[in-house]
C-alpha cells in the first residue's frame, strides 16, 4: 500500500512529442519555452528517435532557426522576402560523428534513451545571449495573414547533407520560444498626471492615472486607477483606457510600430 501511495504522489515528467508524417523520426522535448537569464540561456536539449532501416546511409540533422517576419508571405515577389534570418544552427544527430565531443546527458535525455532504446539519439543546442526574444506584433484591425514578429523553430530531418531541402514527410518541425527573464522585484508604481485647459473656462481639468505595479506577466489583469478633478465648466462624458504595444523595428531604417491591444470605456 505504501508503494502505491508513493508512486501515485510521484510527479510525471512532461514531454513534448512530435513525429514526422511517415512516422520514421520522432522528436522529444522537455519544454518549448527557453528562458534568457541574462547571464545564460536555457539549452535546447532533447532526443530524436530514428528508424535506422529508413535512414540507411543517410543522416539526420537538427536545425534551429530564428527569423524575423515583417510582412505577409503573399507579398513576396521577384525574390524579395519580408523576412530576415537572425540565427541559424545545424548539427548532425545521426550517425554520431567520430571524435565528436560527448556532452553529459541531461536527466530527461537519460530517461528517454533508457525508455526508447538504442535508436534514440540526444541533441543539444545553445542559443547565443544576443539572440532576440520571441515576440509577436499584435495585428492591427484589418490586417490579414500571420502576424509579424520573431519566431524560433526546431527542426529534425533526414538528408544527405545539412544543406538538403527537407521533405515534409520525413521531417519534424516544432515551434519553440525564447522568453526573457523577468525580475521578481517590482519598481516604482507608475503614475502620470496631466492638466487640460479650456477656452472660456477659468479652471483646469486634472487627470491622474496609476497602475498597481510596474511588471505584469502574461494572463494577468492590469488594474488602472483613474482620478479626475474637474474644476472646469466642461462635462466629462466618457473615460477610455487602452493598452498599446510599442516596438522599435531596426532594419533598413528605424521605425516604431504601435498598436492598441486592449480597450476599456466607461461613461
Amino acid at each position: 500500500m505504501d508503494t502505491v501511495d508513493s508512486a501515485s504522489k510521484r510527479q510525471a515528467t512532461r514531454v513534448f512529442k512530435k513525429s514526422s508524417v511517415n512516422g520514421k523520426i520522432t522528436v522529444y522535448l522537455g519544454k518549448r519555452d527557453f528562458v534568457d537569464h541574462i547571464t545564460h540561456v536555457d539549452p535546447i536539449d532533447g532526443v530524436v528517435l530514428i528508424d535506422p532501416d529508413y535512414a540507411k546511409d543517410r543522416k539526420v540533422f537538427g536545425h534551429v532557426l530564428a527569423v524575423f517576419k515583417y510582412g505577409r508571405e503573399d507579398l513576396d515577389v521577384l525574390g524579395l522576402t519580408f523576412r530576415k534570418d537572425l540565427y541559424l544552427a545545424t548539427e548532425q544527430i545521426y550517425p554520431v560523428l567520430p571524435g565528436a565531443q560527448k556532452r553529459k546527458l541531461t536527466r530527461l535525455q537519460e530517461k528517454l534513451i533508457k525508455k526508447l532504446g538504442s535508436n534514440a539519439y540526444p541533441f543539444y543546442f545553445e542559443l547565443p545571449p544576443h539572440c532576440p526574444a520571441s515576440v509577436t506584433l499584435q495585428p492591427a484591425p484589418g490586417d490579414t495573414g500571420k502576424p509579424c514578429g520573431v519566431d524560433y523553430e526546431l527542426k529534425a530531418f533526414v538528408g544527405e547533407t545539412q544543406d538538403d531541402k527537407p521533405q515534409k514527410r520525413s521531417s519534424v518541425r516544432l515551434a519553440i520560444r525564447k522568453i526573457m527573464y523577468a525580475p521578481s522585484k517590482q519598481g516604482e508604481q507608475p503614475t502620470v498626471e496631466v492638466n487640460k485647459e479650456f477656452v472660456m473656462s477659468p479652471n483646469k481639468l486634472h487627470l491622474e492615472a496609476s497602475l498597481d505595479k510596474e511588471l505584469y506577466h502574461h494572463g494577468e489583469n492590469i488594474s488602472v486607477n483613474v482620478h479626475i478633478a474637474n474644476n472646469s465648466n466642461r462635462t466629462v462624458k466618457k473615460i477610455k483606457v487602452s493598452v498599446r504595444q510599442f516596438a522599435e523595428i531596426c532594419l533598413f531604417s528605424t521605425a516604431q510600430y504601435k498598436c492598441t491591444v486592449a480597450v476599456a470605456e466607461s461613461e
